[in-house]
């Protein structure tokens, strides 16, 4: 029986804006299963962001609690949250955030190389391999269509054999059919690995493909749809 690989509860995150308090999330709780897929949709404001950067140990809540894979964040100093997620963990962005002075085998090789991978170069080039870059493990970012820079950051992001992957907006700088051919990429190895995705998105067509639709509006969780495959 799945298991939860991501709890929230009572998330709720307020800032200073001005003399006032601004209420970002409010109170927002849920179970992630292991090897799930789920999407965080909402408007621009709902606090999708902010979430996602709560569930990843990268903030903390004002409120609220966030276990990753039965772990309780607030109880982890930063440089123990930084052990958890370079070992549950990886992260695909909208904006690629590649190293434009590292080569692709060299990006994919980086965070295999800091957590002290032997094998880096080869698990690097059989990562590349696997997103259909085996030709461009020499090229530079600048090098690359914005298609291969992100299957590049996914490369990356897998290399590590994380058990979350999390995405904030990972087709958003894309056109319609390279957004397609990355989610493609992105669902097939969420199939073959049991890796729990967790897409941040505007896209509605991407949000369908996932099992599970979480809706924010105005910092609070208004739905929780399981989607029929």
């Amino acid at each position: 029986m799945p298991h939860p690989i991501l709890r929230a509860a009572g998330l709720t995150k307020v800032v200073k804006s001005g003399d006032s308090p601004l209420t970002i999330l409010d109170a927002v709780t849920f179970d992630v299963d292991a090897g799930a897929s789920v999407a965080v949709v909402g408007a621009s404001g709902s606090g999708k962001t902010t979430l996602l950067g709560l569930m990843a140990g990268l903030d903390r809540p004002t409120e609220g609690e966030v276990w990753l894979d039965g772990h309780a964040l607030s109880a982890a100093d930063e440089d123990a949250r930084a052990a958890l997620r370079q070992r549950l963990l990886g992260f695909v962005f909208q904006s690629f955030q590649l190293l434009p002075a590292l080569t692709a085998l060299e990006n994919v090789m980086l965070p295999l190389e800091l957590a002290g991978a032997a094998d880096a170069t080869a698990r690097a080039k059989t990562w590349l391999h696997r997103v259909g870059l085996s030709q461009r493990t020499t090229h530079y970012p600048k090098q690359l269509s914005g298609g291969e820079q992100q299957r590049v950051a996914i490369a990356r992001a897998f290399s590590g054999e994380p058990k979350l992957l999390m995405a904030d907006e990972p087709t958003g700088n894309l056109d319609g059919a390279t957004g397609v051919e990355v989610a493609d990429l992105m669902f097939r190895l969420n199939r073959e690995h049991g890796t729990t995705l967790i897409l941040v998105t505007h896209d509605v067509a991407l949000a369908a493909r996932c099992g599970r639709r979480l809706s924010l509006a105005s910092g609070r969780l208004v739905g929780d749809e399981r989607i029929a495959g």
